[in-house]
C-alpha cells in the first residue's frame, strides 16, 4: 500500500472539522468549525479549493443532500473522511508527536 499522501496544516484541521462533524459537514458547518475550534475565519473560497484537493487526493468524498427551499431548491455538499484520509491523519498526527517529543513550548514537557 502506498503511503498516504503528506498533509499540508490546513488540509489537515479541515480534515479533523469534517471527523467532527460526522454527517453534518457541510462547506457552512466546516468553516464553523474552523473558527470556533481552531480560530481559523476561513475564506468559502478557501475552503472549498481545499475540500476539492483533498478529494483528488482520495482524503475525502462528497455527496449532495436534498434540494432545500431555503437554499433556492439546490442541495448542500456534506464531505466524509476516507479510509486513506483517516490514514493521512494519523501518520500526521505521528509525525508531530515525534517532533514535539521532549520539547517544552507548551508548559509542560511533552515527553
Amino acid at each position: 500500500m502506498k503511503p498516504p499522501a503528506p498533509l499540508g496544516e490546513f488540509e489537515h484541521i479541515v480534515l479533523l472539522a469534517i471527523l467532527r462533524l460526522e454527517d453534518k459537514a457541510y462547506g457552512v458547518t466546516i468553516r464553523g468549525e474552523l473558527a470556533e475550534r481552531a480560530g481559523r475565519e476561513v475564506a468559502p473560497g478557501a475552503l472549498y479549493t481545499t475540500l476539492d484537493r483533498l478529494e483528488d487526493k482520495g482524503l475525502v468524498e462528497s455527496r449532495l443532500g436534498d434540494p432545500t427551499a431555503e437554499r433556492g431548491g439546490r442541495a448542500r455538499r456534506y464531505y466524509s473522511v476516507t479510509a486513506n484520509g483517516l490514514r493521512a491523519i494519523a501518520a500526521a498526527q505521528r509525525a508531530l508527536r515525534s517532533l514535539m517529543e521532549g520539547l517544552n513550548i507548551l508548559g509542560d514537557s511533552l515527553a
